[in-house]
């Protein structure tokens, strides 16, 4: 068993819950964060070991909220004096505010995490020696490769939240990644591939021969697809999108705009649309943070909410957001579990976990095979979306032209451009072959970055601006 946080402090955890009782009284809600955590990254790149590193970090952010005001202050220092000092300047929240303190999360029995440690084993000659056994493999593979990177990086961290009412949360969270990027050249052309491995767990799985072969495998033949690939032309298009990683562009163009602030704010696309129909028939979006081992997934939130299976869109009818506790309460709603801070740094807001389509009915063969001409988006790199216009750009990183229902020849530069409210509606058939991506998603949100996940089966979606570079 892990060493309690608290017990870091140079004070007793009654004299943690007095401050931050006195802290919080008269305010709607707060709480004190604590956190620690380890980071490990090795990055091996054009035939040596590039970057290694190791660092720690703890700290605690405190919080008043008042309304829609919130005061937060951190520290990384744990001591009586530096909360005491976070304390006066949270406090000034609460000036001339008289609030009745929320009711405090719903505790949890639930353990998704035990205590090991992913930076402890394997150890770093091991973890290193197979970064270059994996660059020797590739380039032994296909004589065009000219560069190589791979890269590990885990991270182990643990949380507390203490409330007014002495109730105390805790988490373990391991995370783990690996990522594998290919450069391949042909005369003065040259084309790049990447895959990633990654999830809540330990590197055993990663490291398995089999395992970093296929992502090994995987981003050098996207690299040798991009390689022969034509130029992608402009125009609209129906789009076959497939399963897994490409569910990226419902997270950024759906799924941000479900988030609570943005809908209480109404700066989302969706503000305002509860129960109304916001995508085609069949669409079942669903936000979980449950599922074991995924990336996104937490036993409690930064909150200390239990995290949860949502449901946001139902068969194409918009029926929930996902939600924090301050803006839950405005809302007049209920925590969801989605209350998420990069660190103790931060403070928390409302942020997806897992994120993905439902399942349909149709065959991934079927779909293509629907298609007289159009665009088959297997992967994606990049992209870009407005949150209260819904509008979205993303980059295709593979992709394919589908001639008379069947997938003919690879293109790149293909960006898929359209309206995230407007491409739900444009959804025609959906694959019975809903898949998770690998492990690798990362979040950005005023300024915060929190691990992902995001999925999808095989979507076709019916004219859908495809912007090109086909002369």
């Amino acid at each position: 068993m892990t060493r309690s946080l608290i017990d870091s402090f140079d004070c007793s955890a009654d004299k943690l819950k007095s401050l931050l009782s006195d802290t919080v009284s008269g305010a709607d809600d707060g709480e004190l964060f604590l956190e620690y955590r380890e980071g490990e990254a090795l990055v091996f790149d054009n035939g040596r070991l590039k970057t290694a590193s190791f660092n720690t970090d703890q700290g605690f952010g405190l919080r008043a909220v008042a309304g829609e005001a919130a005061g937060y202050a951190h520290s990384s220092e744990l001591s009586e004096a530096a909360l005491r000092r976070a304390a006066d300047a949270v406090s000034a929240v609460k000036d001339g505010y008289s609030g009745t303190l929320a009711t405090p999360p719903a505790k949890t029995n639930q353990r998704l995490y035990g205590d090991n440690n992913p930076i402890v084993a394997p150890g770093f000659e091991e973890k290193a020696k197979l970064l270059q056994e994996i660059d020797a493999w590739v380039r032994a593979e296909d004589s065009r490769v000219r560069q190589v990177s791979a890269s590990l990086a885990a991270s182990w961290q643990q949380v507390e939240i203490l409330r007014a009412d002495g109730q105390i949360a805790r988490d373990i969270r391991p995370l783990v990644r690996m990522n594998i990027s290919v450069v391949v050249g042909d005369g003065d052309r040259q084309e790049t591939g990447s895959y990633g491995l990654g999830g809540r767990k330990s590197f055993g799985e990663f490291l398995a021969e089999d395992s970093w072969r296929f992502a090994a495998g995987e981003a050098l033949r996207q690299a040798l697809v991009n390689l022969e690939a034509a130029p992608a032309p402009a125009g609209t298009f129906d789009i076959v999108l497939a399963n897994g990683w490409p569910g990226v562009m419902l997270h950024e163009a759906v799924g941000h705009g479900l988030e609570g602030d943005f809908n209480r704010k109404k700066t989302s696309a969706f503000a305002g649309l509860m129960g109304e129909q916001v995508a085609a028939k069949g669409v079942t979006v669903v936000d979980d943070g449950t599922i074991a081992e995924r990336r996104g997934s937490l036993t409690i939130d930064d909150e200390g909410t239990p995290s949860g299976r949502n449901v946001l869109i139902e068969d194409g009818k918009l029926v929930g957001y996902m939600q924090d506790r301050q803006n839950a309460r405005l809302m007049g709603m209920k925590p969801t579990g989605n209350g998420r801070r990069e660190s103790y740094a931060h403070e928390p807001m409302p942020r997806m976990t897992n994120t993905y389509m439902m399942g349909g009915d149709k065959t991934p063969e079927e779909i293509i095979a629907s298609v007289k001409k159009g665009v088959y988006a297997v992967s994606f790199g990049g992209g870009q979306v407005d949150i209260t216009s819904g509008k979205f750009v993303f980059g295709c990183t593979e992709a394919y032209m589908i001639e008379d229902g069947k997938v003919t020849h690879p293109i790149k530069g293909a960006m898929l451009i359209g309206n995230g409210p407007d491409a739900m509606h444009r959804v025609s058939m959906i694959g019975n072959d809903m898949k998770l991506d690998s492990g690798i998603g990362m979040c950005g949100k005023a300024g915060q970055g929190v691990p992902v996940g995001v999925g999808q089966p095989h979507l076709r979606m019916d004219g859908i601006t495809v912007g090109g570079t086909q002369a």
